[in-house]
């Protein structure tokens, strides 16, 4: 990886915001999903969440947001399991949703910990969502269509939590709030992408990247990651 390349990487996770992310209730159209997943990445977000009770679908559209390697995708079972696990890191959960207490997107407190719920695309939000949600918000329509594509309507909504994050200045730290083991993830994963996949595949564990961007690894490591798949399956047997 060359200095430029880390450096960049280095701003990317300066930029990132742990404390911000979404959850996909069963979207299954995998454009969605990417488009999605793209949005986050542009707006700092790290890692998303999706509810995927249908393994096929869930298989499906995990391909889709595996396009996107700068954002993790965390999969649920249940909207219960993910809302609570969100909840758990003292996040307040807003869900698009057309109703008498929902109030204009862009009245929200955004700086705050925050996750946006999204819902499938033809049944929208579910009932158990609607209510574990801490508040419900809509984006305001003038036209004769009443509803946005999914990946639309989340990209407004993020840019607007940007837009509120920039200007309190949460996106001028020089110092990443990611934990060092991701970003020790992410240096190598996005840094090394080649031997990334190869370390995956032979079960090896990520190496230390130093502050020059530069693997850090004893002789047994990179003697493990040339040793071709054949002489490894002989040797094991």
């Amino acid at each position: 990886m060359n200095e430029r390349r880390y450096r960049r990487i280095c701003q990317m996770m300066a930029m990132r915001q742990p404390d911000l992310t979404i959850c996909l209730e069963e979207i299954h159209k995998p454009h969605n999903v990417s488009a999605i997943v793209r949005s986050a990445d542009a707006v700092g977000i790290h890692q998303i969440h999706a509810i995927w009770p249908d393994q096929k679908v869930k298989l499906s559209v995990s391909s889709a947001a595996g396009s996107n390697s700068w954002v993790k995708v965390i999969s649920h079972q249940s909207t219960e399991e993910a809302i609570s696990q969100i909840k758990s890191q003292n996040m307040q959960v807003l869900v698009t949703n057309l109703s008498e207490q929902a109030v204009d997107f862009r009245e929200i407190d955004y700086t705050r910990p925050t996750c946006i719920m999204m819902g499938q695309e033809k049944k929208g939000i579910s009932s158990t969502a609607l209510k574990l949600a801490d508040q419900h918000i809509i984006i305001p329509m003038v036209g004769m269509v009443q509803s946005l594509n999914v990946s639309v309507a989340s990209a407004l909504i993020l840019y607007e939590a940007q837009r509120q994050r920039q200007l309190a200045g949460m996106y001028s730290r020089e110092i990443s709030q990611l934990s060092e083991q991701e970003q020790q993830e992410w240096l190598f994963d996005g840094g090394y992408p080649v031997l990334a996949e190869v370390a995956k595949r032979k079960g090896l564990p990520r190496p230390y990247i130093n502050e020059r961007g530069e693997i850090e690894a004893d002789a047994s490591w990179w003697a493990q990651m040339q040793l071709s798949e054949k002489m490894k399956k002989q040797q094991l047997g």
